[in-house]
């Protein structure tokens, strides 16, 4: 057996999840010539090129994934029971990985890390915003966090939000100015932003109706693919947005938003926490979902958890 390369198998693993050597020295700490060296010598011993390597990406030969596949999962499980044993001791330490749907990072997440940071210094948190659904084994992240219903049924999930509700909201300006529609029917002679998902396809907005929901296709002279810009636009008296009642509390709290046709409002499942069953007891992820229950219940959530 081959025991030298060993403590490099974790550096070949790093560049394979980065795809390249100087994000992978970033993660681990260490410098990119190092990082190299690791890769290097494992190659030598093996007498097999692990990646292929151009002057712009580094990818993964038939031989390298073929490594990956088989001593990851080996390797993931080591560093599993070391993070354990140092949550026997009081520790929680290493990198926490989160992919989370990106509206939604203020309306649970940012009072959970910030309140993690003060708990554990010795904790790295990457936060990873993304508009995509992401097959968070396949991606080596720890946990998820989506909407109810989104979320693939093999997954362990734990509740950050009560259910909320899917508005339509408009400045005072604008209502002044064109008016308030009646109905569903009249959305079609308003300024109704438009939401572009990832893929290149506009949103359509989802109604209750009276007789169950439609799909309401969103007519107006103004594209976004972020919320934040829509709340913005809609702020400036721009048009009507389609929005997370949360996301907009503090607008509607102070006027500065009203909502529209809240008959036609539709809720939401709410945000959950997603996670493989075996990842459930890993002290870093255990650290996060003890925190948020704590964090998330002071802010007058009962049903967390």
């Amino acid at each position: 057996m081959q025991r030298d390369i060993l403590p490099h198998l974790p550096v070949v693993l790093a560049v394979a999840r980065r795809g390249g050597f100087a994000a992978a020295a970033k993660e681990l700490g260490m410098s990119a010539s190092a990082v190299s060296h690791s890769v290097r010598l494992v190659e030598d011993r093996l007498g097999l090129p692990l990646f292929a390597r151009t002057t712009r990406s580094v990818s993964l030969t038939d031989w390298g994934q073929l490594l990956v596949d088989t001593t990851g999962p080996s390797i993931t499980g080591i560093d599993d029971a070391l993070e354990r044993l140092k949550s026997a001791q009081g520790q929680v330490s290493g990198l926490l990985r989160l992919t989370i749907a990106q509206p939604f990072i203020d309306m649970v997440v940012t009072p959970v890390i910030r309140e993690m940071t003060k708990r554990y210094p010795d904790l790295t948190i990457e936060v990873s915003a993304d508009k995509r659904l992401i097959d968070i084994v396949a991606e080596n992240f720890d946990a998820g966090i989506r909407l109810g219903g989104t979320i693939d049924q093999d997954m362990k999930i734990l509740r950050l939000s009560p259910p909320f509700r899917t508005i339509m909201a408009a400045a005072p300006s604008y209502i002044e100015q064109h008016g308030q529609p009646a109905s569903i029917k009249d959305l079609a002679d308003h300024n109704c932003l438009s939401y572009r998902h990832s893929g290149g396809a506009l949103y359509d907005w989802e109604l209750e109706s009276g007789s169950g929901e439609i799909a309401v296709p969103s007519a107006g002279n103004l594209i976004v693919n972020d919320m934040n810009v829509a709340i913005d636009f809609a702020l400036e008296g721009l048009g009507i947005i389609y929005m997370f009642e949360p996301k907009i509390a503090a607008e509607l709290a102070d006027g500065r938003l009203v909502e529209i046709l809240p008959e036609a409002s539709v809720e939401e499942t709410g945000l959950f926490l997603y996670f493989p069953d075996r990842a459930g007891n890993n002290p870093k992820l255990r650290a996060f979902i003890d925190t948020a229950k704590t964090v998330l219940k002071r802010r007058d959530n009962p049903t967390i958890g």
